[in-house]
């Protein structure tokens, strides 16, 4: 499979759906040959910054605690998935 990383994490976001978020690592470990590699964990900046430019796109959002975080400024355990419904405020 030729899937970049930036169509797999959209991939893996829109199949989880509305209202629901998948962890950085689970698109880090599907970036494998096999989920189980070991490397993962050296993909990881990889999946953040593909995270961050999808996000800037409007095409996904970065959650912290459950609440959509700007994807330039935020910091620590995050999570990825769909942009939340209805007008920004």
């Amino acid at each position: 499979m030729s899937e970049t990383l930036d169509a797999l994490v959209l991939r893996l976001v829109i199949e989880r759906g509305a209202g629901k978020t998948i962890c950085p690592t689970e698109a880090a470990k599907a970036s494998g040959v096999a989920p189980e590699e070991a490397m993962w964990g050296a993909r990881i900046k990889a999946v953040r910054a593909v995270a961050v430019s999808l996000a800037k796109r409007g095409e996904v959002s970065i959650y912290r605690k459950g609440k959509p975080v700007d994807p330039e400024g935020f910091k620590g355990v995050y999570r990825i998935g769909l942009p939340p419904e209805g007008p920004a405020d």
